[in-house]
């Protein structure tokens, strides 16, 4: 859905994009990760032309972006910024309006597109009426989502979309985000310099450092097969915790014991990580689950102790 190829920015003698080349399928969300300055909120800015690259290639969707004018260009992708961007002196339903109203949607149709995405986002239908500062900072920022969602553009980027909220919101706006029915049929990119947030929202990882792509990977592939020292290292305070994200209960299917019991209750998503279904079997006073092989239909019993001896076995085969 999206080709880079061969990407460079030059702010006169500085290389803040220095020839980069990734691609993100069709419905994949793909995280530019790294630290300030290293280069991937230009990168993002350039794919929708809000900076113009010194050299390089975009396409989207098999078409370059230079074929179109950057206003046109901006319309089919939804921008989510770190501070929600959202214009002051303009009501919540005014902001939302913005994009279908420059592609000529009559007003009902808007309306209709509004009430659909302020259910769905959590926002009342009282805050519609309201301007951006009457609003808390978690609200604003399901605003900005919604702004971007409301012409269902296939492909959305988002700068830092939970950078400035507070730990305790983030994580909770973070949770919902992923389960939205809407983020799950775009292709997005994501920038952010949050380790977690990377691990828990992304489908790859493109890890940059001084304006250059170090490793593009599936999560389990950044910690397990490491390119380098600098994937090593930028990940190793929190790479316990990062495993358990990065695995899946499909992933340890062959280690994990094969008995059912019948006082297992509930199931557990077999494309659960390792990390949620822990969440599941410690809330249960049972601390016991059933999970189902999408594929067979076989069905084994998951229990804390089995989940963690199969994660264990997990780590040191891959680690080899």
């Amino acid at each position: 859905m999206i080709a880079v190829k061969n990407l460079s920015k030059h702010f006169g003698q500085v290389k803040a994009v220095d020839d980069i080349s990734f691609g993100v399928n069709e419905g994949e969300n793909m995280i530019l990760l790294g630290t300030s300055g290293c280069g991937k909120t230009t990168t993002l800015k350039m794919i929708n032309r809000l900076i113009e690259p010194t050299k390089g290639e975009i396409s989207v969707n098999g078409k370059s972006v230079y074929e179109q004018s950057p206003e046109v260009l901006r319309r089919g992708i939804g921008y989510v910024l770190q501070n929600n961007g959202l214009f002051p002196h303009y009501t919540v339903a005014e902001n939302m309006a913005i994009v279908p109203q420059l592609l000529g949607w009559d007003k009902s149709r808007i309306a209709e597109r509004i009430n659909e995405l302020t259910g769905k986002l959590h926002l009342q239908p009282e805050q519609l009426a309201v301007y951006p500062d009457q609003l808390s900072g978690g609200q604003q920022q399901r605003v900005g989502l919604a702004r971007a969602l409301m012409a269902d553009p296939p492909v959305l980027l988002m700068d830092e979309p939970f950078g400035a909220l507070d730990p305790v919101t983030r994580f909770k706006i973070r949770r919902e985000f992923k389960e939205l029915d809407e983020l799950k049929r775009k292709t997005i990119i994501m920038v952010t310099h949050d380790v977690q947030e990377a691990f828990e929202m992304g489908d790859r990882i493109c890890l940059m450092d001084q304006g250059r792509i170090v490793q593009t990977g599936t999560l389990a592939q950044l910690l397990f097969k490491p390119a380098n020292s600098f994937v090593q290292e930028f990940l190793k305070e929190q790479r316990l915790q990062l495993e358990f994200k990065a695995v899946t209960v499909m992933d340890l299917w062959d280690t994990l014991p094969d008995d059912l019991s019948t006082s297992a209750t509930g199931l557990i998503n077999p494309n659960f990580t390792v990390w949620e279904a822990l969440e599941v079997l410690t809330g249960r006073p049972q601390k016991t689950a059933s999970v189902a092989h999408p594929g067979n239909g076989q069905s084994k019993t998951l229990t804390f102790e089995g989940l963690m001896a199969a994660f264990y076995h997990y780590q040191i085969t891959e680690a080899k």
